[in-house]
Formats: C-alpha cells, structure tokens, sequence
C-alpha cells in the first residue's frame, strides 16, 4: 500500500509518518513543500491512500489561505478522481471552519472539496476539525499556545495570558495519529471525524500545571503523571528540553553512618529515596502507626529486625542484592536495618505518605 502525507515535515505529518511505519507501513510518500507539482501529481497518481495534512495557517497575506487550504485540496481531490482508484482522502482541517475568518473558510471550502470528492468518485473521505493539537515537535510561537507556554516556561521566558479562564478543548497527538492510522482498516463511515480522549481545561489551568512541572525539580514533588490530560502534558513539557536540561541535581545528606537522599514525591502515593550505610552501620530504630515503607537492597548484605511494640514478638530477616527481595515495614513493629557486609550498603526506599516534620509518625524504639 503506498501512502501519500502531505505535510510530512509538519507537526502532525512528522508524527504520523513515524507512528504509520511503526505500525508496518513502509511504502510511505511524504510529500512537503520542496515537492514540486509534477511530482505530488505523479504520486497522487500512485496513491492507495491519502492523508492530506498540508495547509497555510501563518501567511504574511490572507490570500495564501486560499491557495495553500482551498485550491491545493481542490487540486489533490481532482488527481485522486482522474485515478480512477476510489483512493481514501483524509483531511486536517480545523473548527475555524465553523468561523467566519480568512483561514476558517479556506478550510470549509478544502472540507468540501474533500466531500465532493468522495461523493462524486465513490470513495472514503474523512474530515477531522482538530482543536488545540499538542504534542512533541510542536513549534513553539507557530499554531499551539501549548507550545509555547512549554518552552517558554521551560526556558525562564514571560507567557502572555489575556483570560486565564478562557476555556480550551485539547487532543493529544499520540491519540491524533492513532485515529488516523486506524482509518486505513476501512471500517470507518466516511464524514467527519473526531479525536478520543479530548480534553476540556482553561488556558490558566494549563499554564499552572506547566509551572508546576517546572517546579518539580526544585520540590521534587511530581504532579499525577501517569494519565490523562496531565500524562499527555508532562509529556510535551519535556520533549522541548535542550539536551543540557536533561538531568538536575536532587539534595542529599549525609553523616557518619551514610547519605540519605530523597528523590521523587507524589501527591497521593508517597515518595522515592534512598541511603546507604557503612559496614557495621545500623539505621531505623523507631516504628510507626500508619506509615509503611518498602525497602530494596539493591548493593550490600542487610540484616532487618522487627519488635512488635506490644507483644515484644522478635523477628530477623537477611537479604542482600542478589535476591532483590522486598522487606515491608509494619505499623505497631519497631524495626531497623544493618549493615553485615564489608561494602557499603545502597537501599532504595518507598514510602507511602511523603514525610511531613510536623507529623512525622515516626517514633524512637531501639531494638
């Protein structure tokens, strides 16, 4: 099957083109502004398929929207009609279509050529008005306000909010190219078309969550990254690092018996450090009545011991970093960790509420 994309070097082209590959499909066309004529016409000509992602949306004279929105698709729609093939067409266009603007009715116009053409050939057309599309490779400053807060709050730079209030519908890009790529199966009824999820947010919400990213760093307390609207934003967020922003320092401190470092907090599931502890070196020596921990011992040999508070009930458990076992914490046992190696000892620790020095539910009870 050989698929033609225009707008290939574009924000949604680019992805696509990666994702469709991905996916096992290899005879890709891509076709992007230093495509002549000619050829566009010789590939449309070879075409089992189309998506049409090319357009003008920053011209320095509103009479572009016609020619690079209106009549390209025009053009693109009547060679995939001379074909003779049926060749599926997919079209970005955008809900200023609905709008009575120089670039929102050269896009109509471009939806109803793509209608017509289906229409008329007895092929499948599909019509996505795209709201806000964000994503990585975005150009910050271009076409996505979501851009350019990133890298500007990324890189210390003033953002320019007129309503914080002001509502905002976003689809992710990753969900973008997956509801295009899952047209070519053919299952799909012609017309038009949208993105699953989309997103609601404000403009300030969006900018405040971007901040609190940044903020992370120096906090180390991670917002709920794993799905959703935050997934898909952290995500954008750090693909507009510079390679020398890749990585930061955290605190640590240390005494005679080793370092202590935290290195990630949440606001619902606890917090992420780790210690490590000379030979000989014993640490804990306290219980807790809620607070649970986990811990690894990822170099070293420990010697956990446990002391019920009540009961006087002893236990003593042995591990070293060639089992990767996991050692709980209990409420209501004392307990504490040692060091019987003779190297230094590393142990990653999880707990399940990030430490609070006002109450820290943390009580001395040497064993």
């Amino acid at each position: 099957m050989k698929i033609v994309v225009t707008g290939s070097k574009g924000f949604i082209g680019k992805n696509l083109c990666i994702m469709l590959r991905e996916h096992g499909y290899q005879d890709i066309i891509e076709v992007d502004r230093e495509t002549s004529q000619e050829m566009l016409s010789q590939y449309l000509c070879e075409a089992d398929f189309v998506y049409h992602l090319a357009g003008i949306n920053r011209p320095k004279d509103d009479s572009e929207f016609q020619l690079g929105n209106a009549d390209l698709t025009s053009y693109i729609a009547e060679k995939l009609k001379q074909s003779d093939k049926k060749v599926p067409l997919v079209i970005s266009s955008s809900t200023q279509a609905e709008l009575n603007n120089a670039y929102g009715q050269s896009k109509l116009i471009a939806e109803k050529a793509v209608e017509q053409y289906g229409i008329s050939a007895g092929a499948s057309y599909y019509i996505y008005r795209f709201p806000n599309v964000f994503g990585k490779w975005c150009k910050p400053n271009y076409n996505s306000f979501v851009a350019t807060f990133c890298y500007n709050t990324l890189n210390g730079l003033d953002i320019t909010i007129n309503d914080p209030q002001a509502p905002v519908t976003l689809v992710y890009i990753d969900d973008v190219c997956a509801s295009l790529i899952s047209l070519i199966n053919g299952d799909s009824d012609s017309g038009y078309k949208t993105v699953s999820p989309s997103y609601s947010s404000t403009v300030g919400d969006v900018a405040n969550l971007l901040r609190s990213f940044k903020a992370s760093r120096n906090n180390l307390v991670t917002e709920n990254v794993g799905t959703g609207l935050v997934r898909a934003l952290y995500s954008t967020y750090i693909s507009y690092m510079s390679p020398d922003q890749f990585s930061y320092s955290i605190p640590s401190y240390g005494d005679e018996r080793g370092v202590f470092s935290e290195m990630l907090k949440t606001k619902e599931a606890g917090q992420f450090s780790f210690f490590t502890a000379h030979p000989g070196i014993t640490r804990g020596g306290h219980y807790h009545h809620t607070k649970n921990e986990k811990f690894l011992v990822v170099k070293g040999k420990a010697l956990f011991k446990f002391e019920h508070i009540v009961t006087g009930e002893c236990y003593e458990l042995l591990t070293d970093s060639s089992s990767l076992r996991v050692v709980e914490t209990v409420p209501g046992w004392s307990h504490d960790i040692t060091n019987i190696g003779d190297e230094e000892m590393i142990v990653m620790l999880w707990a399940n509420e990030v430490f609070d020095r006002e109450a820290p539910d943390t009580f001395a009870r040497p064993l």
